[in-house]
Order: structure tokens, then sequence, then C-alpha cells
């Protein structure tokens, strides 16, 4: 099998375990905020989240009818042969996708309002590229809903403003958006750079295992805190109150301007939907976000 045949396949397969079946960390995320949950109505929109991931799983059907707007980001090596026949091959994995599992067509010109009905479209999905110096490619699917994309926010902060300007931020945020990104949610804060670099890293922030803190002190302890005071809102599962209103708060930053300050916010829904692979050299796969499951 040649390079982009087996990333069509790999592809395929990656989108439909993306969708039907949570990486064990969010799951047991979610259990453990069951566990914890002390408001009765949390405590069931909880109860039926799990039922819900539970059906997925053993139907292998869509855990949520809105399957996203689909993102990948690829890590890739250059010495990877067939290197420009990627976006072809994420290409025809996405449209075969959408039949197959089947995945609900999302892509539409916001111009014409045209449905491309096959989830390509203009720029869509959206690929990033990492070049790395190892033996080894990486191909992460994201496929994001509208609910949680919806609230994503970007300011330009004054420097002035520094830590408590940045905090507020997040808190109003979340707030503001309420149950409308169907949490419990995963967080995302991208600080600094320019403003399109701000919120790339706060959706990069999204893909980080949920037990993964920064390995910056400083700012793991600020994802502490502000995860704390957003569960502190009470907004709880579904918008309807308790003490889970986000799973996990991550922060990543770039240095900015003297002048300029962005923060951008990223919320994921409880349904975060990720599934990575990695491709060797000699074409084997290795799935990292479901350990030991077979994607070829």
């Amino acid at each position: 099998m040649n390079l982009q045949s087996l990333i069509e396949k790999l592809t395929v397969n990656l989108l439909w375990l993306a969708v039907t079946e949570l990486p064990a960390d969010v799951k047991k995320a979610l259990q453990d905020a069951y566990m914890r949950e002390r408001n009765p109505v949390g405590k069931i929109q909880l109860k039926a989240i799990l039922e819900n991931i539970q059906l997925a799983e053993e139907e292998r059907i869509p855990m949520c009818q809105d399957t996203g707007l689909i993102s990948f980001y690829v890590k890739a090596s250059s010495g990877f042969r067939g290197l420009s026949k990627i976006e072809e091959a994420l290409m025809k994995a996405v449209k075969r996708a959408t039949v197959e599992i089947p995945l609900r067509p999302n892509a539409v010109n916001p111009f014409t309002q045209k449905n491309t009905k096959d989830n390509t479209g203009r720029y869509i999905p959206y690929i990033h590229w990492s070049m790395i110096d190892e033996d080894y490619m990486e191909i992460t699917a994201f496929p994001k809903g509208g609910g949680s994309e919806n609230m994503c926010a970007l300011r330009i902060l004054k420097p002035a403003d520094g830590l408590s300007g940045l905090k507020r931020f997040v808190i109003e945020s979340v707030v503001d958006a309420g149950g409308m990104p169907c949490p419990p949610t995963i967080i995302g804060v991208g600080v600094g750079g320019i403003s399109d670099v701000a919120m790339n890293l706060a959706k990069k922030a999204l893909l980080r295992p949920i037990s993964e803190s920064n390995p910056d002190p400083i700012i793991a302890s600020l994802e502490r805190d502000l995860l704390r005071a957003v569960n502190s809102t009470g907004i709880g599962p579904m918008g309807l109150g308790g003490d889970s209103t986000a799973l996990a708060l991550k922060i990543e930053y770039a240095h900015r301007h003297p002048a300029s300050y962005p923060v951008a916010i990223a919320f994921q829904c409880w349904a975060a939907r990720r599934a990575t692979a990695r491709i060797h050299l000699d074409g084997s796969v290795e799935c990292l976000s479901h350990r030991g499951r077979d994607l070829l």
C-alpha cells in the first residue's frame, strides 16, 4: 500500500474512532465529574452523557448529531516521500467518511449558503502542518461542533491589564457562554503572539491530554486557579447548574509585541473528539489516542 492510500484508509478510521469513542482521559474525567457532582440535576445530566457515550461505542454511531467541522493536525518528517499528496488523501478520506460513517455534511459556502454535502470546501478540512525531525508522521483528526465553536472568543487586552485582565476575560467568556458549548467543557486559552496565533494556540491547547499540565509551573498553577474559578460559577453540566462546568483548562502562549496582549478562548464541548495515529517509515501504524486499536 502506498503512502497516499495508507493515509486515506487510516484517516477514515481515525474519523470513525473520533466521532464514536472518546479518548480514555476524557471518559475518565467525565466519570470523575459524575462521582463528584453534588447538584442532582447536574448529576442526571452527567449520567445521560455517560450513557450516550456507552451507546455510541456499542452501536458504532456518532455520539453527537453535530459531527463538526474537521481539522487535521499533521506532524511530518521530511523523510516521508509524497508529502505533497497528503492533503489530497485527507480530502478523499473526509468525503468517504461522510458517506461511510456517516458524518453530517457541515461545509457551507458563507456567501451562497450552498452545502458541499461532503464536508470539504475552501480550506476545509483545515490542515495544520508541523515539520519534525523524527522518523514518523502523526495525524490528529479533530472534528469540532458548532455549539462550542460559536462560543470561542478573542480579545486584544491592554498590556497594563496583565494577569488580572486575562483571568477576568476567561471568566467573563465562560459566564457569557453559559450552557451553549455543552458543558462540562474543555477550555483552551491562547496568550500572546498576534491575534491568529493566539486562537491557534487556544485550539492546540484543546488537544493536550486532560491530565497533562503546562510544563511551566507558573502557568500550570494558573491553569488550576482558573479551572477552580470556572467551576465555581455553578453553570454546571449542560448549563443546568452544578459543580462541573469544565473538565480541564489548558494554556499555551507565545511572546507578544510590547503594545499588544492578545488572549483567545477556545471551548470544546463534553464530546471532546480527537483521534491520533503515528505512521512509521516502515509503514506500521500506532494509535496514540486510543491505545491498542487497529486502524488498518
